[in-house]
């Protein structure tokens, strides 16, 4: 999801859903309009705008580290204009490399900065947890994807970015799933807020950790979006019995509030 200036929020579906949009009014909590785009919805995973009112939305999961045909679609809602940033890493050999501790080729985080796209892998969950950060130029063609960076997240794969509007806050969003004496279930899920970078150096920024709540069956929070100055919005997917919501996460404070049972009917304010 991501937040327009205009105060709307544009939403997507994961993978086995149709390729639409969906543009809600948050304050008021209801859906304007749904938009299907003419193009494949193969493992949709990330949202993110620029300052043209473009959409870039990232056609990049890609959960088996088999994928060849990785993209971007860059959407204007105004005009309706749609065209394709395709990319490939630059270390992958393999498709998929033959060991899964080395699967570090999907990706489920993507911001929009000055005239690029920076991407930021999902880790194995039998990896050695550093995402990596790629960039690729946020226009039409086909490229190989510049390495830029890594980190390690304290046993967690990323799974959503985003940049604050003033472009002085990094975040990323990122769980552990696993089972505490083999068969007892647990799960530990943060944000992640770096200050203080230069340029797009964001993870060489100093960093913060916020906790997000927790519960006995695991919550996929796989988006965030900035929504005011100390205040952001981070969404979960819906996993029976569990529904998708929404939930208010301050980012020096304690405030951590959901706010809404099915993810379609919220109110910030």
């Amino acid at each position: 999801m991501v937040l327009t200036p205009s105060g709307d929020l544009w939403m997507l579906n994961d993978s086995k859903n149709p390729p639409e949009l969906f543009r809600f009014d948050p304050k008021a909590g209801k859906l304007l309009e749904t938009r299907k785009l003419p193009v494949t919805n193969r493992d949709w995973e990330d949202l993110t705008i620029d300052p043209q009112g473009n959409l870039y939305i990232g056609d990049i999961g890609n959960n088996r580290n088999a994928r060849k045909d990785l993209r971007v679609y860059r959407y204007n809602p105004a005009t309706g204009s749609l065209d394709s940033i395709l990319y490939r890493y630059p270390d992958q050999e393999a498709f998929a490399p033959a060991n899964e501790r080395d699967w570090n080729f999907n990706c489920e985080a993507m911001v929009f900065f000055k005239d690029s796209l920076h991407l930021f892998s999902k880790n194995s969950f039998k990896g050695n947890f550093y995402t990596k950060h790629y960039v690729i130029p946020a226009q039409p063609g086909n490229y190989v994807a510049e390495l830029r960076d890594s980190i390690c997240l304290k046993n967690r794969v990323v799974t959503g970015a985003a940049l604050s509007r003033d472009g002085k806050v990094f975040s990323l969003t990122g769980y552990i799933i696993g089972k505490k004496l083999g068969f007892l279930p647990y799960t530990k899920a943060s944000v992640f807020y770096f200050t203080d970078f230069k340029g797009s150096d964001f993870l060489h920024g100093k960093q913060t950790r916020k906790r997000l709540p927790k519960f006995l069956i695991a919550r996929q929070y796989e988006s965030i979006t900035q929504w005011e100055d100390d205040c952001w919005l981070v969404a979960n997917e819906g996993r029976k019995p569990q529904f998708q919501a929404i939930w208010r996460v301050g980012k020096t404070t304690k405030e951590q509030k959901r706010l809404s049972a099915s993810g379609l009917s919220f109110n910030p304010k």
